[in-house]
């Protein structure tokens, strides 16, 4: 059984630049039929243009199991920490005063 496990594990290298991470405070989603788009931005105040950082291709399966991990996720984080986090997209502020637009 052992071997049918190691069979079954995938080795994941983490290079030293990208172990550093991107810091994203906003995440723009959008889907087609076959894929979902994730640009993760960081807005900057005082700076008019935010930049994206990162964009991230997912198939809609693979979309789901990231929402699902998530929110797993978050879970533990509000059990280890004794604090829920609010999900009401009201409370959001943004890091520059206002962000006019359309959803």
């Amino acid at each position: 059984m052992d071997n049918k496990k190691n069979a079954n594990e995938i080795q994941v290298e983490l290079s030293e630049e990208m172990a550093q991470g991107t810091y994203a405070n906003l995440a723009i989603i959008a889907h087609s039929s076959s894929e979902f788009i994730l640009d993760f931005i960081r807005i900057v105040p005082g700076v008019p243009k935010a930049k994206v950082q990162s964009r991230v291709i997912m198939t809609p399966d693979n979309a789901k199991r990231l929402l699902h991990a998530l929110q797993e996720n978050i879970s533990k984080f509000e059990e280890q920490n004794k604090k829920e986090i609010s999900s009401d997209i009201n409370d959001f502020i943004p890091p520059i005063g206002g962000m006019p637009g359309e959803a």
